[in-house]
């Protein structure tokens, strides 16, 4: 979901990469969830935190159709897309969050979750730096860090080049949608919208273990499936 607003309206004005020092460090949330409330369908989850929670999450190994049936995930629509995002239960707070409001899967959490208070920010070129969202956290004073301290991604680099290639995908299967609709070619809004839910969520990615290693080669088979996808898009 790209929010259009001026970067001054929701920032300190600044931008941020790996090895910046940047002021987002809780020192530790101590049992607040505020950020974990009230976000109704706006963490949208990419191709990588599925797969993460798919195979990570809760001790469980699920399929796609079984992660939805668990209710801590759901679909809705995004700019014409069909895409997965984290669903809120009771008080309207994330359905991962446990009864003393800390989350269950914080080493897998999603990448949305992952940099708050960060978010991305894109040039004309589709590549991104990190902001910091000002007012957003309901911690005071926080302190500086660096920001792929503050992330803890593993392996930055190739999470970069997925992160770049993905977005740009989106974009151009949005811009596809916006042709479609504006040409009155309603099967082919459906056609695309199942092509990027079948392709990049209900299939599943080669068996890896969440190391380093095993990390590498799913950021690397979802980059050859998001080029292989560039190359169909040209067919819708």
């Amino acid at each position: 979901m790209i929010r259009e607003c001026s970067l001054e309206e929701i920032s300190d004005g600044r931008t941020y990469r790996e090895n910046d020092m940047v002021k987002a460090d809780t020192a530790g949330c101590g049992g607040c969830h505020k950020c974990c409330t009230g976000m109704g369908n706006s963490i949208i989850l990419d191709p990588y935190d599925i797969w993460l929670l798919k195979n990570f999450s809760e001790g469980m190994k699920l399929t796609f159709e079984q992660l939805l049936a668990t209710g801590n995930v759901e679909l809705n629509i995004v700019d014409g897309l069909i895409l997965p995002n984290l669903s809120m239960k009771g008080q309207d707070r994330c359905a991962y969050l446990d009864a003393d409001g800390r989350c269950r899967i914080h080493d897998v959490r999603p990448g949305i979750c992952r940099l708050f208070p960060l978010g991305r920010v894109y040039d004309d070129k589709g590549e991104f730096s990190y902001f910091l969202q000002t007012g957003e956290c309901a911690k005071k004073n926080l302190a500086k860090i660096k920001v792929k301290k503050w992330t803890c991604l593993r392996c930055p680099e190739k999470n970069r080049e997925f992160v770049t290639a993905w977005h740009a995908l989106i974009r151009i299967a949005g811009q596809k949608m916006v042709e479609h609709k504006q040409s009155g070619r309603g099967e082919k809004l459906q056609e695309l919208a199942m092509y990027i839910l079948n392709e990049f969520y209900v299939a599943d990615l080669p068996e890896a273990a969440y190391d380093d290693a095993g990390i590498v080669t799913i950021y690397e088979t979802l980059c050859n499936k998001i080029k292989n996808a560039r190359e169909s898009l040209a067919h819708f």
